[in-house]
């Protein structure tokens, strides 16, 4: 699907903290095709899953590849005690695989032929800013809106030092 960019500058619409999680896959022998298409598919029928219920947290999320043997999402979410509850909910299929790895792992059957990690950051207000010049909504932008650079400021300064209408003893 071709989306048009929006020109000129742009920046993220996102307010308060952003919540960014990068979890991905090493395929570390790519002839074990059994052991880590499994794992791959489990992650797209995660990001499925958590596209049918907005209310889980995921605001938005980048598949991207780092090398012929890693793949990974970059994911933004809502809160991290949205991003706890899916990851421990029992009726979501995260628990379930999850569950599987774990006695995989306790059982010795786990051969290294696929590796697994993430990495979960809480982004407070004022330590992170954004721009796109001549691009669709991408990345947080794509998450959580879209507003014209000047909105925030046209320095990076300006946006890092952008703060929240009505967060109580910060300037607006």
């Amino acid at each position: 699907m071709f989306v048009k960019p929006i020109p000129g500058r742009t920046t993220a619409a996102v307010e308060g903290d952003a919540v960014v999680l990068l979890i991905g896959m090493r395929v570390n022998r790519f002839w074990a095709v059994h052991q880590w298409l499994p794992v791959m598919l489990s992650m797209f029928r995660m990001l499925g899953e958590l596209a049918r219920d907005r209310d889980r947290g995921l605001l938005g999320r980048v598949l991207l590849t780092a090398s012929p043997r890693t793949y990974y999402v970059v994911q933004y979410w809502e809160s991290k005690e949205k991003l706890y509850a899916y990851a421990a909910s029992p009726d979501m299929f995260h628990h379930r695989v999850w569950g599987i790895v774990n006695r995989k792992e306790r059982a010795g059957k786990v051969r290294g032929h696929v590796g697994l990690w993430h990495e979960a950051y809480v982004v407070p207000e004022g330590s992170y800013e954004s721009i796109y010049f001549d691009m669709p909504p991408f990345g947080l932008a794509a998450a959580t809106g879209v507003l014209p650079v000047e909105s925030r400021g046209r320095r990076a300064a300006d946006r890092f030092a952008h703060r929240s209408s009505g967060k109580a003893g910060e300037a607006a």
